[in-house]
């Protein structure tokens, strides 16, 4: 049937011509050595043929993740200082030349550990599609051969190992430690928090060699026509025929989804995500689907009822040692100070509202009630100490004895606290006593408190 003058002009593939043949740098006959031994399977082959690969398409995804992933990386540094590496006690515990700057991690805003642990978690799983996306959107470069042409396609190479690899190694291994599955059978936080460093300098060499093409290929086409461009009108972006690494297909095949669409499906999986993610950080509505986060193993009843990440029965918690036995000792004036549990309801009490964060990315705002850490140290002898360390009853674990800055033992929120939303604190959850403190990591808001020591530094 003859075409009307109203009906456009269906479009026109654009033909793809073969790459030009590859042009190498010093030493130009290693690279040619390299290519003549090619393995079977490898080069750039017919396979990849989607016509939505290009570098528009791989800039977009990369630029997002430039933007976003800096965060990650940043407040999960953060969260190390936070744990107290300057006291031994942040894991991994020697780090050589790695180590960051130490500081006392401040006490306000009080939910700032709690900021900083969401946005590693929450933003990094967020970003799972988009880095899927990106890797689908390269897989051809990454099988192409030679693996280099020139020594500075070497170091691009070589940064994208660690790129690659190391961000994989850290969503996996991150993704398993959310959700308490340590298959990997090595620690966890040693492995992450090296890894973090090999991902760190691959990509900060991969920055500084690809960034001008990322520009390129955003200026090579505009966001707006392609999110108003649909499948009959989606095109191969053009090829560039010097570029024998193109990204582009040689045979392209029908579009069978819009560059708008792909762009849809990537951010609605984060979108998702963020969904299924956010409610454990923000709590509300939210909470119940957080299913992507443990929210706890276990839940407590009544003003209890909320996150325990570790019960009194797996920390071997018996009535012989928080019984009516039980006995707090505070350490580090001239003589030890004793006290029960009646005593320590009969002192001044304080409230505070405060969020319990944990590095796993949950976290969960209640009102604790108890005696103030700083009127403790006043009572010990010790005034003004520079850190104290709070040991619990609990036999054996890996957070039974923190060690807290002057900061968050004097800050007057800083609390022994006995009671959680006008009732006494459930033995889950740390009953007689446990440490709650204005933005300190969940694991150093040490439950079954036994002795806290005030000390001055020498």
């Amino acid at each position: 049937m003859p075409r009307t003058k109203s009906e456009p002009a269906p479009p026109r593939p654009v033909p793809v011509a073969p790459p030009a043949p590859p042009r190498y740098a010093f030493p130009a006959p290693l690279w040619r050595t390299v290519e003549r031994l090619r393995p079977p399977g490898l080069g750039r082959t017919r396979l990849w043929r989607s016509p939505l690969r290009g570098p528009w398409l791989t800039s977009v995804f990369g630029a997002v993740l430039l933007v976003s992933l800096p965060i990650v990386i940043l407040t999960g540094l953060l969260d190390y200082i936070a744990y107290g590496p300057q006291f031994h006690q942040a894991f991994p515990f020697g780090v050589g030349w790695l180590h960051l700057p130490y500081f006392d991690w401040p006490t306000r805003p009080s939910w700032l550990f709690r900021l900083t642990q969401g946005l590693h978690v929450g933003l990094g799983l967020v970003l799972i599609p988009v880095v899927l996306a990106k890797l689908w959107s390269v897989v051809p470069r990454l099988f192409a051969w030679p693996p280099a042409r020139s020594l500075a396609q070497v170091l691009e190479r070589t940064s994208l190992i660690a790129v690659v690899g190391g961000i994989l190694f850290e969503i996996a291994t991150g993704v398993l430690n959310i959700q308490y599955d340590y298959v990997f059978g090595f620690d966890f936080y040693t492995a992450h928090y090296f890894g973090a460093w090999v991902f760190l300098g691959g990509i900060v060499v991969h920055v500084a060699l690809k960034f001008p093409h990322m520009v390129a290929g955003l200026r090579s086409r505009s966001l707006r026509t392609e999110l108003r461009t649909p499948l009959a009108r989606t095109l191969p972006e053009p090829a560039h025929h010097e570029d024998p690494d193109s990204l582009v297909a040689l045979d392209p095949a029908p579009p069978t989804m819009s560059r708008r669409g792909l762009l849809a499906v990537v951010g609605g999986g984060s979108l998702l995500v963020g969904l299924l993610t956010a409610g454990q950080t923000i709590g509300g509505p939210l909470r119940r689907a957080a299913i992507l986060l443990p929210r706890g193993r276990s839940y407590g009843e009544g003003p209890n009822d909320f996150q325990i990440n570790r019960t009194s029965a797996a920390a071997a918690i018996t009535d012989e040692l928080v019984g009516p036995r039980w006995r707090l000792n505070l350490i580090g004036g001239a003589l030890p100070v004793t006290f029960d549990l009646a005593a320590l309801h009969a002192m001044p009490q304080h409230t505070a509202e405060l969020p319990l964060a944990c590095v796993e990315g949950w976290s969960s705002t209640q009102v604790w009630s108890g005696v103030r850490l700083r009127d403790l140290a006043a009572m010990a002898g010790v005034p003004a100490p520079t850190s104290a360390v709070v040991r619990s009853v609990e036999p054996a674990g890996a957070f039974n004895v923190a060690t807290l800055t002057r900061g968050q033992v004097l800050d007057p929120d800083s609390l022994l606290a006995t009671e959680v939303n006008g009732a006494p604190l459930s033995r889950d959850h740390g009953a007689p006593c446990r440490v709650i403190a204005p933005a300190v990591p969940g694991v150093h808001c040490t439950k079954w408190v036994g002795s806290i020591e005030f000390r001055i530094a020498a």
